[in-house]
């Protein structure tokens, strides 16, 4: 399977947050987002693994009872219904692996 970023299409969701959605196919999916300035990813749990990589950009991760500054490079492990959520401390771009695929993202 092949994916095209120039063909994959950005979708806003709000508040200074957007998103690819990459390849994905079986139990595994990959997605792009973007965050604004002081852009809040709010706190959830889902039944997924993620895998976050930083691509650019700050962010004050809150993963669990633990809270950290990341940056370009870091990569963060939530483990399924782990509670998490981040604030984009300056513009910047994460790189998110699921498993299984999250069916309510397509």
């Amino acid at each position: 399977m092949f994916t095209f970023y120039n063909e994959t299409k950005l979708e806003i969701l709000g508040n200074g947050v957007s998103r690819k959605i990459l390849a994905h196919a079986g139990q595994l999916m990959a997605v792009e987002v973007h965050f604004d300035t002081g852009a809040v990813g709010a706190m959830h749990s889902h039944p997924h693994e993620q895998l976050t990589y930083i691509l650019s950009g700050e962010f004050e991760f809150t993963i669990g009872n633990e809270t950290r500054k990341v940056t370009a490079g870091d990569t963060l492990y939530k483990r399924p219904d782990i509670l998490h959520g981040c604030v984009c401390l300056q513009a910047g771009v994460l790189l998110d692996t699921f498993t299984p695929v999250r069916e309510d993202f397509l």
